[in-house]
């Protein structure tokens, strides 16, 4: 999930927990409660790009 050279979170990969897009908080930022619980999924989803 990180660039192994930069230790940068790669880019077209975005996160969801309790219905909300994670994806630009801070990467050591704590999770939701609820998903810190086991009550709700942390969702790790690739994004696709093109035109």
């Amino acid at each position: 999930m990180r660039d192994q050279t930069t230790g940068q979170r790669r880019a077209f990969i975005r996160f969801f927990a309790c219905e909300q897009d994670l994806s630009h908080e801070a990467p050591d930022a704590p999770l939701p409660e609820a998903v810190a619980q086991g009550g709700e999924p942390f969702l790790v989803i690739g994004a696709i790009a093109g035109g």
